[in-house]
């Protein structure tokens, strides 16, 4: 049983230094057109976008990933704690992390606003895009929320009570961070803010992977 928990813990820590690389990498065959700053991480997989298959694919791996952390492992980890525990892991499974993730391929954006004639209307006009916004933003509140009821949980639990506070402080980081991608989303550095949202959630779950594995032995 334990073998299974720190296979699928050992392997979501890996994935998300991988999803965190992936982004990072793809910026360099953007084009001259691309901003960092400007541009989202989903621009760079949007129909017509270079090498979009590459993001595409590195996500649904890693979504998937997240996925079965979050039932096969963080869950029997945690199972004791209750109904806190439930919910979050359920939350952190339909996170952009985990279910946003896994479907990449249906979440194209029309067209990149880093190519001339796109415009955020044109983005949206596809299911793909259209897709991306929703799920993206439900996707992306489900992680701090989902932060919050793993950090109850945690309180439940002897072996986690010291990780009660460091979760919570994360959850309240996340949301941070997700409001912060909306202000410099407004003042056009959205790929400054979306960066930074996406390296804090994928850390915070690689080290939740990294708790798993402290707190579980070879049985």
């Amino acid at each position: 049983m334990n073998l299974g928990i720190r296979r699928w813990a050992r392997l979501v820590v890996i994935a998300n230094i991988v999803f965190v690389a992936a982004w990072l990498l793809a910026a360099a065959w953007q084009g001259p057109n691309y901003s960092v700053a400007a541009h989202t991480i989903s621009d760079m997989y949007a129909d017509g976008a270079p090498g979009a298959w590459f993001l595409v694919l590195t996500f649904t791996l890693c979504g998937a990933a997240v996925l079965l952390f979050a039932f096969r492992s963080l869950w029997p980890a945690l199972r004791s704690a209750g109904w806190p525990a439930r919910a979050g892991v359920i939350l952190l499974g339909l996170s952009i992390f985990g279910l946003g993730d896994l479907l990449s391929v249906f979440e194209q954006q029309g067209c990149r606003l880093a190519d001339a004639g796109c415009t955020p209307e044109a983005q949206g006009a596809t299911f793909g895009g259209a897709a991306d916004a929703t799920l993206s933003t439900i996707g992306a509140f489900a992680l701090p929320v989902c932060g919050v009821l793993l950090a109850l949980a945690m309180k439940r639990l002897p072996g986690w009570q010291s990780w009660f506070r460091p979760t919570l402080f994360a959850a309240i980081g996340l949301l941070a961070l997700l409001l912060l991608d909306g202000i410099l989303g407004g003042m056009g550095a959205g790929g400054i803010g979306e960066r930074l949202f996406a390296l804090g959630g994928a850390a915070w779950i690689a080290v939740l992977g990294l708790g798993v594995l402290r707190r579980t032995t070879v049985a």
